[in-house]
């Protein structure tokens, strides 16, 4: 505990489910937190439960003025950013004849270019600031391969890992560590959708493509947020001070890299 003493983090889509799961476990490590989502009443709401370490901004990561607007107002309220986690992202699937250009625009101005233009509003702050700082981006095991009901989420997570290189590679000088956490699958809300999409596509029951994955998963179960938590507080501790521009894997053994 209190690992992470003093320092301040951002952490978007944090109303609810991985987001939210990070903030409480940085809040139990001394962290104030700042819960940054587009349903600002969400956030509030989440922000109230985890206490007086944590307050709220509304952040839409796909408008520029808006991610500078919550950027400005964490500082404002939390002092600094010292972690940024990118957690804001949004699930799709379709056949590859059936994806529709909106829906790729959509999933991509939040997956994709919504971590990189709130990593690039961050990291000014961190070098103006001058005293480093820790980013985490959220990657996934689609990432890592392709899913043929699934290509332009595989696509946004695999250009999430490319972008961790990059922006790590770079931002080292500043002593801002880029850094990326690949989770497997991981249960929540988004999950029912996902099980009715592949239900209808294959004809299975509902609930049956859940447990399917979930048993094949070598570590026998499908992940829960809280098994990414450890992760996260790694990377935004001083024990990762020498790490620079790598993807990890908390997946329940589903990918070897």
């Amino acid at each position: 505990m209190n690992r992470l003493a003093g320092k301040t983090a951002l952490i978007t889509g944090s109303a609810r489910g991985i987001g939210k799961a990070f903030a409480s476990a940085y809040v139990r490590e001394g962290v104030k937190v700042c819960i940054a989502d587009i349903n600002v009443e969400a956030a509030t709401a989440t922000a109230n439960d985890i206490g007086e370490s944590a307050v709220a901004v509304h952040m839409d990561v796909t408008r520029q003025d808006s991610i500078d607007a919550a950027v400005a107002e964490t500082i404002e309220k939390l002092g600094r950013i010292d972690i940024l986690i990118n957690n804001a992202a949004l699930f799709t699937a379709a056949p590859i004849v059936d994806i529709k250009r909106e829906d790729y625009d959509h999933v991509f101005a939040v997956n994709f270019s919504g971590s990189l233009f709130t990593l690039q509003a961050v990291a000014r702050h961190m070098i103006e600031r001058g005293q480093g700082g820790k980013i985490i981006n959220m990657a996934s095991q689609a990432g890592r391969r392709g899913e043929g009901q699934v290509a332009v989420y595989c696509a946004t997570k695999a250009a999430i890992i490319s972008l961790t290189q990059s922006a790590g590679m770079d931002l080292i000088k500043h002593q801002i560590n880029v850094n990326a956490i690949s989770p497997g699958v991981v249960d929540g809300d988004h999950w029912d959708g996902v099980d009715a999409f592949f239900a209808k596509l294959e004809n299975k029951a509902p609930g049956q493509k859940k447990k399917e994955v979930g048993e094949a998963v070598p570590f026998g179960r499908m992940g829960v947020a809280e098994d990414l938590t450890g992760m996260a507080v790694f990377l935004a501790s001083d024990d990762a001070e020498y790490v620079v521009a790598q993807t990890y894997n908390v997946d329940g053994g589903q990918w070897m890299s």
